[in-house]
């Protein structure tokens, strides 16, 4: 199936929402086939975005001559396009079915390597390799929020509501372990080759994940009302928020480890920074379930706390092997965060609506870590670098607070539905 296939017909909730048509069930092994080879686009999605990553601000700074700022600005420019651009994957995802969304996706993020590679051939004209260098982030920061909203989307189109929190968990697999892969593989294919090479690489990845894409099977497009996306978000509005809360762990550790580790004089920064990564992938693989089990409030209000843990052994780190161990629990506990709050935030709205849900979800993750750098520098420029981390501490601390009170919420809507 090609082409994305519309249901005329759904089954309306009590509430008079419109849901998706049950599932079928089907076999434990398929389910996870299904996730695991719909979470792959987001796994090329991300090597794209990775492979270019430890490059692009050398290249801008050294090569180009243009500031640190502007260097900067490189990379985050595709982050605000992700930003901008999340209403219209959640809406595309709903309309035009995840596959399409998808799709085009992937032809972004490979147009975005073809304008890589024709920026190199003209370093020596800086303002218009610039120029087309920041068209090309702009174009991935789109590919990627269509990727990642429709994924999972698709994912979810294809083994039933039931396993969300598994289809979320192996998003954020596929995303992490991607961008572990393609930052040294970006560095040694530009050291190489040269930076067209790397252009080169993520465009014909990104059309061979295209490709593949083609092939798989579209699901069905629940015709319904499309809800405003203003609507969708101040649903998911407390949900999104707590997410933020506890982004700002991940985004402390991943500006300022290296900086703690100088500003103390310690060896091997990147270790922090590893321990971080296995304990996350660690928990997503095996600890995903328990969501379905227990609940997505009760397993990020753990979460929350696990988090929390970490970031003050962070701050009060007096060694490098304290300091380790606060990296691997926060990993740890940052892990089932989206997918616990996603799988709830989800479940507010009519299918129908499910990627507007994600997309609207999404932003505040974008929003935390475009936030979390600048306000953690003046902290330190303030306090000092470990503060940063208590910042970090009482942001997650802040986070079990609401969830509790959402949880709470929850318990009371449960109990007033079941008396009506």
């Amino acid at each position: 199936m090609s082409e994305e296939v519309r249901l005329d017909r759904a089954s309306p909730s009590p509430s008079g929402a419109v849901e998706t048509p049950a599932i079928a069930a089907i076999p434990e092994t398929a389910v996870s086939f299904h996730i695991v080879s719909t979470a792959f686009f987001t796994f090329i999605c991300y090597l794209a975005i990775g492979i270019p990553l430890a490059v692009l601000p050398g290249y801008v700074h050294t090569d180009l001559g243009y500031s640190s700022v502007l260097a900067g600005l490189a990379i985050s420019m595709q982050y605000l396009a992700t930003l901008l651009s999340r209403p219209l994957a959640g809406r595309m995802a709903d309309s035009v079915g995840p596959k399409t969304a998808v799709l085009r996706g992937l032809i972004g993020c490979s147009l975005s390597g073809a304008f890589l590679l024709i920026a190199a051939f003209f370093t020596h004209t800086p303002a218009l390799s610039l120029a087309i260098l920041l068209i090309g982030r702009l174009v991935l920061g789109c590919g990627e929020s269509m990727v990642g909203t429709g994924a999972i989307t698709w994912g979810i189109g294809r083994v039933g509501a039931r396993h969300t929190a598994r289809m979320i968990s192996w998003n954020g697999i596929a995303t992490y372990g991607a961008l572990a892969i393609g930052a040294p593989l970006g560095v040694v294919i530009a050291h190489t080759w040269g930076l067209a090479a790397v252009g080169a690489t993520v465009a014909v990845l990104s059309l061979g994940g295209f490709f593949l894409a083609r092939i798989k099977a579209a699901t069905a497009v629940v015709r319904g009302e499309h809800l405003p996306f203003q609507h969708v978000l101040r649903k998911v509005f407390p949900h999104g928020m707590g997410l933020a809360l506890g982004s700002i762990g991940f985004g402390s550790i991943a500006t300022f480890i290296t900086l703690f580790y100088a500003s103390h004089q310690w060896p091997n920064a990147a270790f922090a920074l590893t321990m971080f990564g296995t304990f996350f992938v660690g928990a997503r693989l095996l600890f995903a379930h328990t969501i379905s089990r227990f609940g997505g409030f009760r397993v990020a209000i753990i979460c929350f706390s696990v988090e929390a843990l970490g970031l003050l052994l962070l701050w009060q780190a007096g060694s490098p092997s304290l300091a380790l161990v606060g990296a691997a629990l926060t990993g740890f506990g940052f892990a089932l965060i989206f997918p616990a709050l996603g799988v709830e935030a989800v479940n507010l709205v009519p299918a129908n609506n499910r990627g507007s849900a994600l997309g609207a979800y999404s932003v505040f993750l974008d929003l935390a870590l475009g936030v979390t750098g600048p306000l953690a520098g003046l902290i330190v420029s303030e306090f000092g670098y470990p503060e940063v981390f208590l910042f970090a501490a009482a942001a997650s601390l802040a986070a079990v607070a609401l969830t509790v009170s959402m949880y709470r919420r929850s318990q009371v809507a449960s109990s007033t539905a079941v008396a009506r």
